[in-house]
């Protein structure tokens, strides 16, 4: 049973997981719009509507002490961010981080003219996979 589980596995352990949603959100964030499974666009969902809405509390953050906690907390969830194991490279994706800064965060602030509070994605339906038949789905930030 999957009582309280807050997440799918998608057939992958947990570090395979963890870094296959971080190069999709990476993809999302560049390209604005991708194409993929249902289930990978569900669990994407989640994870890119957070790191919007961390970006949005930096960008709209008085204070410049909560607006470095805030872009700290995206730069750790990105992909390429610094591992904590010594043998991986350490380099972060500041291209990817300042389009979520300067262009997402700053489209969906309350000063914007298309303030939002949640439902950053679209999900749109499409045709089954041709070779296993997989529903796949178009997901676009709004």
């Amino acid at each position: 049973m999957r009582h309280r589980v807050s997440s799918r596995r998608l057939g992958r352990q947990t570090a395979h997981r963890l870094s296959m949603l971080t190069n999709l959100a990476k993809s999302l964030i560049q390209h604005k719009r991708m194409t993929t499974t249902e289930t990978r666009a569900k669990e994407l969902t989640k994870y890119v509507e957070r790191l919007i809405t961390l970006a949005k509390d930096a960008h709209a953050a008085p204070d410049a002490k909560d607006k470095l906690h805030a872009k700290r907390q995206v730069f750790q969830e990105l992909p390429g961010a610094p591992r904590r194991n010594k043998n991986s490279p350490i380099f972060v994706h500041r291209d990817i981080g300042q389009t979520l800064f300067a262009q997402i965060a700053a489209s969906y602030s309350k000063d914007g003219a298309s303030a939002r509070d949640g439902g950053y994605t679209r999900i749109t339906r499409l045709y089954p996979r041709a070779g296993d038949g997989a529903p796949m789905v178009f997901i676009e930030l709004v």
